[in-house]
């Protein structure tokens, strides 16, 4: 690197945040992501063979795709380019592979092809790649944000490998805050700051396990109130050290945006977590991720729809009340609207929660259309059949079928479908332990036993 080249990194390094300049340099300085890195995991054991292949990297913001993908690139000697979904077109994806191919045909190192926000390519664009990557002279590295098996093509995710990324642990957040502060050259060690734990605390919390987020609302709290010291050791004298409060963190922070997309997974996931908080009986659980989509932004005629098909799906005859209030709470969601509805919500959401449980009529319907499905139609028993049209007597229809309600108990002692079948399986909780007394007597009346 020549001097004019060294003066204007300098510069830009002078004015990349925080996040940008604590980037790891090695794998060894990653925090988090053991399932991956550790020993055995699979970019180990990628990196033993010196070969990548293609991978996408799929987790929320700030937990090191990008960093990822340039040390991996590192690791195996390869050039590193880098590609932006959003800005990107097939010229440039052309322009990249047919470098990659060169440097490859000159007897040159191979190109790992980093491609940010892949799924903001559209098809064509993404087919783009797939020669590429079936004859193994571009390493392909996509990331994304939002599910590659809905958002990126099957011919493309069936030729990667798809490693998951998790959130960073509030303890990894801290570890990087640690690191920054410490860190006198690329971090925030020539200011005489001392965080408390509530501080700490918010920082971990408010970051919502995003490195970049943490780092960045560290830096504006520090440089907003501390002063830079002339070396970095003077940053051990700590009796006139800057005192930086929880308080602080949150003003900094301003109004916390929630992290949901209401067309996206987090409407798939936070959906699929209501509706088995409740199902396994837990109201507080419920209540939390139903705030997380009302705070969202979530359609609340989706929670309505959702919550109707809960009380029958999962409660059932357990609760015959269930289904009625659930219903209920649709009407009126629909007649007042937000905010106020929230208050029908939870009161459904919570009633749901503690009612007993059974899925003994989803269970039913599900094998008797199964039933229908691949077995033997069976046929209506005369005696069940249309019998007020003429001609009907002739046919035999209805002949010998005996009123219910001319029976003592209301229950007439005939057969109503033909074979021995027995769906409804009713739970011991509920209003169900007291159907199921009823329908032992019921199937013995009609001289079947349970």
């Amino acid at each position: 690197m020549d001097l004019f080249a060294a003066s204007e990194q300098a510069n830009l390094d002078r004015v990349a945040p925080l996040a940008e300049r604590m980037r790891p340099r090695t794998l060894g300085e990653v925090v988090g992501q053991t399932k991956l890195l550790g020993e055995g995991g699979p970019l180990q054991r990628l990196l033993k063979v010196g070969r990548l292949g293609s991978i996408i990297l799929y987790g929320p913001p700030g937990v090191g795709k990008t960093t990822l993908a340039r040390l991996l690139a590192k690791e195996i000697g390869a050039r590193f380019q880098q590609l932006s979904a959003v800005t990107s077109g097939v010229k440039d994806l052309r322009e990249a592979i047919d470098a990659a191919r060169d440097s490859v045909a000159t007897g040159g190192s191979s190109t790992v092809l980093f491609v940010d926000e892949i799924h903001r390519f559209n098809k064509s664009q993404q087919d783009a790649l797939l020669p590429s990557v079936e004859q193994g002279f571009v390493a392909l590295i996509g990331a994304t944000t939002s599910n590659p098996f809905f958002a990126v093509n099957s011919a493309l995710t069936s030729r990667s490998r798809v490693l998951q990324l998790e959130p960073h642990s509030p303890e990894e957040i801290l570890t990087l805050v640690d690191r920054a502060l410490a860190d006198p050259d690329r971090g925030l060690g020539r200011y005489r700051v001392e965080l408390t734990d509530d501080a700490r605390r918010q920082l971990a919390t408010l970051s919502d396990g995003d490195a970049r987020r943490a780092l960045n609302l560290l830096e504006v709290a520090v440089k907003s109130e501390a002063p830079l010291t002339s070396n970095a050791a003077s940053n051990s004298a700590t009796g006139d050290a800057t005192t930086i409060d929880g308080a602080t963190i949150i003003e900094v922070n301003g109004a916390r945006g929630v992290v949901y997309d209401p067309t996206g997974d987090e409407h798939y996931d936070c959906a699929s977590a209501l509706i088995k908080s409740i199902r396994g009986s837990d109201p507080d659980a419920g209540l939390y991720w139903l705030a997380r989509m009302l705070e969202g932004g979530e359609d609340v005629r989706f929670l309505t729809r959702r919550l109707v098909i809960l009380a029958s799906e999962d409660i059932g005859n357990a609760d015959p009340q269930a289904l009625p209030l659930a219903v209920a709470t649709m009407q009126a969601c629909e007649f007042i609207g937000l905010p106020e509805c929230q208050l029908t919500l939870s009161q459904c959401v919570t009633y749901l929660a503690c009612a007993p449980k059974s899925n003994a009529a989803t269970v039913a319907i599900s094998e008797a259309r199964q039933d229908v499905r691949e077995g033997e139609a069976v046929p209506v028993p005369r005696h069940l059949r249309d019998g007020h049209y003429a001609g009907s007597k002739r046919l035999g229809h209805g002949q010998g079928y005996e009123y219910a309600h001319n029976a003592e108990d209301g229950i007439a002692k005939q057969d109503y479908l033909g074979v021995e079948r027995e769906y409804y399986r009713p739970v011991d909780r509920g209003f169900e332990k007291e159907l199921a007394e009823r329908l032992e007597v019921i199937r013995q009346k009609l001289g079947r036993s349970s």
